[in-house]
């Protein structure tokens, strides 16, 4: 009955990536009939004692954030999971990505609690000229395997950047994993280097994923104010924040540490590489480059929805 209600809740689940903190917008009530259909008899009340045991609580809203919000917000959620449901009954890649937050390096002090035998010593300021360096990663979660890879950056946050560690984990981890496949689903937020408007996001995806590995690339963006509902940010990062709360991350190597012992109960595995090089920001790209872009837009909010094939 746990695998039954898991597989309902993970479509409709968001999550806080640094608290770990899962949320629904399923009602006990919906929950109870999608379990009828699948031939278990339950009650509201056993519902709410099953979801207690996969994390979830009753929570209150709080009106703390100032964002935007589209009408068009639950028409894409619903594309979103009827794409996620047509490429898992097909066999299909489906992945999740994002960056996390960045993190300066050094013996800066953490956020979070550990067991110790004495308070951990860190700085008392967090200047950057203290700073070994700045880390940014970039996650590949796979949705189906609960696998993830971050790849941990030195330089820019940038479309290149995002797709080169997309084509690492293609050759690393995803051939392997779906040695047939020619199409992947890729679910991004609606910002950052992989925003729906970047032009060298989907220049970068063309030219050093598409064309390269044969794979048509569909990518569906959440819409504003809704990047905690992307897998990666619930299943994958809460997880990491987790692992090194309350511990300095003081080097790459102790950062790439903590994310590759990164383990679940339910079986999240975490890969971590270091993707060196120097990514610039303001690459600017003619019209006649992105003209060579084999972009088809969906009919559903095609700002959001669309596959790259191969040229």
């Amino acid at each position: 009955m746990i695998e039954a209600i898991h597989k309902i809740m993970v479509p409709d689940t968001a999550g806080d990536p640094m608290t770990g903190l899962k949320w629904t917008r399923k009602t006990t009530a919906k929950i109870r009939r999608q379990l009828r259909r699948r031939g278990i008899h339950v009650s509201d009340r056993t519902v709410a004692r099953l979801l207690r045991g996969l994390d979830y609580s009753l929570r209150v809203n709080r009106k703390l954030i100032a964002t935007a919000s589209s009408p068009e917000r639950n028409r894409q959620f619903e594309y979103i999971n009827r794409q996620r449901r047509l490429f898992r009954e097909q066999c299909l890649p489906a992945i999740s990505i994002d960056t996390k937050k960045k993190e300066m390096l050094g013996q800066f002090k953490n956020p979070g609690r550990v067991w110790a035998d004495g308070p951990v010593r860190v700085n008392d300021h967090d200047f950057r000229r203290d700073s070994v360096g700045m880390a940014i990663p970039y996650g590949v979660f796979d949705t189906q395997a609960n696998r993830g890879h971050i790849f941990v950056g030195t330089s820019h946050d940038t479309a290149k950047f995002a797709v080169n560690a997309l084509a690492r984990w293609w050759k690393g981890d995803g051939q392997r994993a779906y040695p047939d496949a020619r199409r992947l689903l890729v679910l991004a937020d609606g910002g950052g280097s992989n925003g729906p408007r970047i032009r060298a996001w989907k220049h970068a995806l063309q030219t050093r994923f598409a064309d390269p590995f044969g794979v048509a690339v569909t990518v569906c963006h959440y819409p504003p104010g809704a990047s905690k509902w992307n897998p990666i940010e619930h299943r994958l990062f809460s997880e990491v924040s987790k692992n090194w709360a309350g511990r300095p991350l003081d080097s790459y190597e102790t950062m790439l540490n903590y994310i590759r012992t990164t383990t679940t109960a339910s079986g999240l595995r975490v890969k971590a590489t270091l993707l060196e090089g120097e990514y610039m920001t303001g690459t600017k790209l003619s019209d006649a480059e992105m003209n060579a872009v084999n972009l088809r837009p969906h009919r559903v909010l095609p700002v959001w929805n669309y596959t790259i094939s191969p040229n």
